[in-house]
């Protein structure tokens, strides 16, 4: 059974933890005097960036700051004026709507990743496979479980999750059943405390918290292809931002993504 006041508290939590505060100006690196590189990433990429991150200081001597959200409200922070160097999003939409408003820099946008979208449940669950239709669903979900997902109004996971049930014919059946959340990672959370018996996340999330296990996969043809544009914004100038861009599209990064189950389309 979810217990929706503890599902609260986690929602107020992650927000704490993910959505970035309206950014401040970049501030100057005092081991190199280049300016920090200032990054807006879709929640779903922390770990690999994180490590990349860490991997480019180490190199290069240059702080780098990551914001960590759902893409398309860290676009609209870019829009209001967040002094952000990097955008990652989680989906296409995001990107373009950064794109139309003159906000991403001409020609630096590629799509640099993909990813699957499954079903989790605790792995303290007895719920070890599941089919994907509704008597198998509801099933694992009992009289009054929900399954946690990002909200499909703003969150790029919540929008696959909802095309998926979609095309499967499942949406009217399952949706008063969902517990949305502000981005995938607030998602996963929910399941991993065992606050919810299901989530629908990416599979590299999945990946990323031993406390859950996989118990299905969608069809890469039951949503739009699931990819990770990356652009430099219009008002970076910084030759550090530049540079970690490039290291984000290379091979040593590669690597990192790999590592957390992306597909690196790159």
């Amino acid at each position: 059974m979810v217990k929706m006041a503890s599902l609260a508290l986690v929602a107020a939590f992650l927000s704490l933890n993910f959505t970035p505060a309206f950014a401040e100006a970049p501030a100057a690196d005092k081991a190199t005097g280049a300016k920090t590189v200032t990054v807006f990433a879709a929640a779903s990429l922390k770990n690999a960036l994180d490590e990349a991150a860490a991997a480019f200081k180490k190199k290069a001597g240059v702080e780098v700051t990551i914001s960590y959200a759902a893409s398309l409200p860290l676009a609209k922070q870019i829009e209001s004026g967040a002094p952000a160097d990097i955008f990652i999003s989680a989906d296409a939409a995001s990107a373009d709507y950064l794109s139309s408003r003159g906000l991403l820099k001409e020609g630096s946008r590629v799509d640099l990743l993909g990813n699957s979208l499954v079903v989790i449940a605790p792995k303290v669950a007895s719920t070890k496979k599941i089919t994907l239709d509704k008597a198998s669903l509801l099933g694992a979900l009992g009289d009054s479980g929900r399954i946690a997902t990002g909200d499909p109004a703003s969150v790029p996971v919540g929008k696959y999750a909802k095309a998926a049930l979609q095309k499967l014919g499942l949406w009217e059946d399952l949706e008063s059943r969902f517990a949305f959340a502000e981005n995938v990672r607030a998602a996963l959370l929910f399941v991993a405390r065992d606050e919810a018996p299901l989530g629908i996340v990416y599979l590299t999330d999945a990946y990323s918290d031993p406390k859950v296990s996989v118990v299905a996969t969608f069809p890469a043809s039951s949503h739009p292809p699931i990819v990770y544009p990356i652009a430099l914004t219009a008002s970076s100038t910084s030759d550090s931002a530049a540079k970690f861009f490039a290291f984000l599209k290379g091979p040593e990064a590669a690597g990192f993504y790999k590592k957390q189950g992306f597909a690196v389309l790159r």
